[in-house]
């Protein structure tokens, strides 16, 4: 598991600027109308990143518990939401979250759930939670299919990525949390669009676990065959990637 903490290294300033961000407006109304979601919930957010899931939380007025193992992440975390009460950052996996035994009303996981050793994590994530407790798997970002401009750029990743792999290949975990959440289980998918100019794109993109960092002799090929991505897709300068949110609610059925 220590590859996939270090698999952002050197990332974590394009990760906080350009990655795509879970709106409040979209993400709040259902979880309130789905498990009721208050304020007074504690919610821990595994795998948190820069904080881009824990912020929904924080404007719902939720204490959240961020969870992140990547200590450059935690940083990072940690200058974005410096004047915050709401938030405690913790060096703690998936696996070990180092939480108390039924400390929080809800475990959360953003796009990172596919980097967990899943049965781990969920029988961790059954020790923090209090009995009754909700969680919430939500990924959100540029879906594989949808418009040509997001089939060429999965396909340019799978040529030109460092691993040259499928950039969605672990993706399909997402799709199985209803074999883990058995109560109360419930599932949306809600289909968007992203507008990027150059700099939006290509910041977006080097913030991929799988692009070759500039140091990277596979470089120079692909920021070339990423510039000729966008000089082909981009109207009026900005090129538009269907999105998609997955978002996955239940609860643990009682042992």
């Amino acid at each position: 598991m220590e590859e996939n903490v270090r698999r952002f290294d050197g990332k974590v300033a394009e990760y906080a600027r350009y990655r795509e961000r879970y709106a409040p407006d979209i993400l709040l109304p259902l979880l309130r109308d789905w498990c009721g979601l208050t304020p007074e919930w504690k919610v821990a957010d595994i795998g948190a990143g820069t904080g881009l899931l824990s912020d929904i939380f924080v404007a719902n007025g939720n204490r959240v518990l961020a969870v992140e193992p990547n200590v450059e992440m935690r940083e990072m975390f940690a200058r974005l939401h410096e004047e915050s009460s709401l938030i405690e950052i913790i060096d703690g996996t998936a696996e070990n979250t180092s939480l108390e035994d039924g400390s929080v009303e809800m475990v959360t996981a953003g796009r990172a759930m596919h980097w967990f050793d899943t049965e781990r994590a969920m029988e961790e994530f059954r020790r923090i939670l209090k009995p009754g407790g909700w969680i919430a798997i939500i990924a959100f970002g540029r879906a594989q299919a949808g418009r040509e401009e997001n089939e060429a750029f999965e396909e340019l990743l799978r040529e030109r990525a460092t691993d040259n792999a499928d950039s969605h290949a672990g993706y399909g975990v997402y799709r199985r949390m209803e074999e883990y959440l058995a109560s109360d289980f419930l599932r949306k998918e809600i289909a968007g669009t992203m507008s990027l100019d150059w700099d939006e794109l290509y910041g977006m993109t080097m913030s991929l676990s799988h692009a070759p960092r500039m140091e990277d002799p596979r470089y120079p090929p692909f920021e070339r065959a990423l510039r000729e991505y966008f000089e082909r897709y981009a109207e009026e300068g900005r090129v538009t990637l269907a999105t998609r949110y997955w978002i996955n609610l239940g609860r643990f059925a009682a042992s």
